[in-house]
């Protein structure tokens, strides 16, 4: 691997640590309108990230000069990594509602 697409690589990397970071702040209360809304954001996000590594992988394959292979496993990690966050995230307010479910009245 080129010394060019090391410090390509580690300045993506770099990039996404600052990003990130700069979304982890102290929780807020949030009403229902900003739960609703913040949840259908973190979907089309996570959305985003799966369309953009699709289309990175398929600029790859076909040979084009600005997908090289960091940037498309990059793209791949990050939407994995983000989709697998939104199951989890699923995962609990399916377990929560369960839980309300089964409370007696």
């Amino acid at each position: 691997m080129s010394d060019i697409a090391i410090q390509q690589v580690l300045t993506q990397m770099r990039q996404i640590k600052i990003e990130a970071g700069s979304g982890a702040s102290e929780a807020e209360p949030v009403d229902q309108g900003e739960f609703a809304s913040l949840l259908s954001r973190s979907i089309e996000q996570v959305n985003a990230n799966q369309q953009a590594s699709a289309e990175l992988s398929a600029a790859f394959e076909r040979g084009e000069p600005e997908a090289d292979l960091a940037t498309v496993m990059i793209a791949g990690q990050k939407a994995r990594v983000s989709f697998e966050a939104l199951v989890q995230v699923r995962n609990r307010l399916v377990e929560a509602y369960r839980e309300i479910q089964n409370m007696p009245i």
